[in-house]
């Protein structure tokens, strides 16, 4: 699947996200109070949060409620029990999804998990059996509209702070770093004056399935649209090859 792909589907899952603008905001403001707990308010002193910060900048969301949720979290901090739990399972025709949640409450998060691959014929598996298909990158997705530049120039660059891979798209570039590297190449491309499209350590499917059936592409949706609707979940991966 081609970078002009993957990049076609962040535009997607961002328009829909412009419509559920308060899910993505309640996202990323978990993500921050539990970057604040772990390693301060102060962004220059805590990497994970400059790296929420990034990740908040890059869904347009304002710098004033940035710094509140920052503020909040800090004067908040013994109240932030948010948990991190990861379900993996298989989705029609064995196609592999994996979910990462945020919670308060793991009971009710595993549930409505089971409830949704459920509703959509799929089924929750065991721990690891189907995270092997996916390789964990840090992946900074730059449109071309937003950065006019010359291709090998921007290869360089990227290769020299750090990064393993750069590949140019019809209307995207990508580039792609192990996890630890992620903070130190974003950070220098930022300093470049990089605009970014989709900044964060991902999962990336080694390989893609099509779903052929209509009945499976509905499924599908119906197992996407009940994720995205929880406020728990934080990260839906898959290895579909969307349209």
């Amino acid at each position: 699947m081609s970078g002009h792909s993957k990049f076609s589907n962040i535009k997607h899952k961002k328009e829909k996200n412009d419509a559920k603008r308060g899910k993505i905001f309640t996202v990323i403001g978990r993500e921050i109070a539990v970057a604040v707990k772990e390693g301060g308010a102060d962004p220059a002193n805590n990497s994970k949060l400059r790296d929420v910060i990034a990740k908040a900048k890059a869904n347009n969301m304002p710098n004033d409620t940035i710094e509140r949720g920052i503020k909040k979290a800090a004067g908040d901090v013994d109240s932030v029990n948010y948990v991190n739990c990861t379900y993996e399972g298989y989705g029609p025709s064995g196609t592999a999804i994996i979910v990462e949640t945020l919670t308060d409450n793991k009971n009710r998060t595993a549930s409505n998990v089971r409830n949704a691959f459920t509703k959509g014929n799929g089924n929750v598996g065991t721990t690891g059996c189907v995270s092997y298909m996916f390789d964990e990158k840090g992946q900074i997705l730059v449109d071309k509209e937003e950065y006019e530049t010359d291709a090998d120039e921007f290869m360089m660059l990227a290769l020299d702070a750090g990064a393993e891979d750069f590949s140019e798209e019809d209307d995207s570039y990508e580039i792609l770093t192990a996890p630890e590297d992620f903070s130190a190449v974003r950070e220098a491309l930022e300093q470049k004056g990089v605009p970014m499209a989709q900044a964060e350590v991902t999962r990336i499917p080694q390989t893609y399935v099509a779903l052929t059936s209509d009945e499976d592409k509905k499924m599908f949706e119906r197992i996407m649209d009940m994720l995205d609707e929880d406020d728990d979940v934080q990260n839906v991966y898959h290895n579909v090859e969307m349209d």
